[in-house]
């Protein structure tokens, strides 16, 4: 750990160069929210140097702007300097000064078309890096264990979160600050899905993509819809980046008319995948009956993420949509069956997802079960183990043991953490966090830059907001019982944590308060 943080020093000093001429701006802008969050945090516990408000201020700000998240991308949420276009827009907005996508300068109009009324440009944070010196120019000592312990274990102690797993470790040293029950397994619910998303991109890598085809029988004329498990894939007009089916449906009508065929016989693929499709809940509005065709991921209605009702067969329904599809362009065919593709078949077409690294960002920003079981079910394939729930669980946890992850008590059943015989500890999650920020493992990155934002993205959005916003990034999980949050926080030093909290308690709405409250105070924490 010493050559990383002698590694990325001089980057460190240089963001902090880029990004001190706005800390002062965006110090002004952010003392009410500073005094909310000391609001929020300072009657549960005080730490054992209270943080003066400027000090809290420049850390906050440099948090938000450099965000030392150890991650450098130019995928899924992210933009070409590593710097989300949420916190992106907030920093234009405490500014005022427009940008390229943010409006334009005060003394312009909007119909102006003279140097004076085009758009600004954006202010830009420096590219995410490992945080040890959080973009200030200076790497602060790592923080005391027993300060962060008198600090978050009175929070940790309320009643509300029952039982628990916590741990909270510094990634750029790898030393544990916080443990308690920390190797403790519990029901971690959704916080499975870091594991998953760590395993798939261990195992595939991060620009692997999942293919959709079609291919034509030559002895019986038979079009065939191959499902390649791409649980991404649509058929909405607008899809968003995403493999489209009416695109496919497209390419697919275009080889026939080449070949002067305007009718043919339509079947369907999905026996990529093994196994029972329906997960062990039963029929669920949280998660379609895994299969390796679908489209829309079953949805009835016209929702990206969240609850919905499903359809009881993705791959018939899917079937169906691209019959429509086809004969919208002039190829007739029959009513879709299922059947399995040759190895004589010919090639007619095919879309391909986004890489991996977008799935799995979607997957944990959304908190999108779908995705997490198809990947599970990937990793399983990649494996050689067998695509059904079981394989995948198994594969999951042999690729965390490759990574040299700590297992002991681990239980993997799923991969969307909606299975209550998952097991997980909060020392695991804390070491596969810091893993995906350890620079020898830039294939893991996306474990981290798909994490919720605090006050921005996902199952965040609507949390945080009168606290650490843009500062704490975090997996939630919430099953009747089961609370969890794990990810990562800039604390006022600049130093990045990774924290994991695994409770057992009933009441929901209490522990998830007291969760809250507790990245908020790391947040706050000057615990060096």
């Amino acid at each position: 750990m010493t050559r990383v943080a002698e590694a990325v020093r001089p980057r460190l000093a240089r963001a902090g160069q880029a990004v001190r001429p706005r800390l002062a701006r965006a110090a002004t802008a952010a003392k009410p929210r500073v005094a909310r969050l000391a609001r929020a945090v300072s009657p549960q516990a005080t730490g054992p140097r209270k943080p003066k408000t400027w000090q809290y201020t420049a850390g906050a700000a440099t948090a938000g702007l450099a965000l030392a998240a150890g991650v450098v991308t130019a995928a899924g949420p992210w933009d070409s300097t590593g710097q989300r276009t949420a916190e992106r827009d907030w920093a234009a907005a405490q500014d005022s000064t427009g940008g390229a996508d943010h409006g334009r300068s005060a003394d312009s109009s909007d119909s102006a078309d003279t140097a004076g009324g085009e758009p600004r440009p954006a202010p830009s944070a420096a590219s995410v890096l490992t945080g040890l010196g959080g973009g200030t120019g200076a790497v602060n000592a790592v923080p005391n264990g027993k300060a962060v312990a008198g600090l978050v274990g009175p929070l940790l102690a309320d009643p509300a979160l029952g039982r628990r797993s916590a741990a909270i470790i510094d990634v750029a040293s790898g030393k544990r600050l916080y443990g308690d029950g920390a190797g403790s397994a519990l029901t971690p619910a959704s916080t499975t899905k870091i594991a998953t998303a760590a395993a798939a991109l261990a195992a595939l890598g991060p620009d692997h993509r999942l293919t959709t085809r079609t291919a034509l029988e030559p002895d019986t004329g038979e079009l065939v819809l191959v499902g390649g498990g791409d649980p991404t894939l649509t058929a909405r007009a607008d899809a968003e980046g995403w493999a489209s089916l009416r695109e496919l449906a497209d390419r697919t009508a275009e080889a026939l008319k080449k070949q002067n065929i305007r009718q043919v016989t339509l079947s369907y693929d999905k026996t990529l995948y093994a196994g029972p499709e329906l997960h062990p809940i039963g029929m669920n509005p949280n998660l379609a009956p895994v299969s390796a065709l679908t489209a829309d991921e079953g949805r009835t209605d016209d929702s990206t993420s969240g609850t919905a009702k499903r359809v009881e067969d993705p791959a018939k329904d899917a079937a169906s949509q691209f019959a429509s599809l086809l004969a919208d362009r002039g190829i007739k065919t029959s009513a879709p069956g299922p059947s399995k593709a040759t190895d004589r078949a010919q090639p007619l077409a095919r879309v391909s997802s986004p890489p991996l690294s977008s799935l799995v960002e979607r997957m944990l920003t959304n908190s999108d079960n779908d995705i997490a079981e198809h990947l599970a079910r990937q990793i399983a394939l990649a494996s050689g183990a067998r695509a059904d729930f079981d394989g995948a669980g198994q594969a999951i946890a042999a690729q965390l043991k490759k990574l040299g992850l700590p297992m002991a008590g681990i239980a993997v059943k799923d991969g969307s953490g909606l299975n209550r015989d998952d097991k997980l500890t909060a020392h695991l999650l804390t070491a596969l966090l810091a893993k995906a920020a350890d620079p020898a493992h830039p294939e893991l990155r996306a474990t981290l830059t798909g994490l919720p934002v605090a006050g921005f993205t996902g199952t965040l959005s609507s949390r945080y907001t009168d606290g650490a916003a843009g500062i704490v990034r975090a997996k939630t999980g919430s099953l009747t019982g089961v609370n969890a949050l794990a990810g990562t926080v800039v604390d006022q030093d600049g130093r990045l944590l990774a924290f994991a909290f695994l409770a057992a308690g009933d009441d929901v709405g209490a522990a998830r308060a007291a969760l809250d409250r507790t990245a908020t105070a790391l947040a706050a924490c000057g615990c060096g």
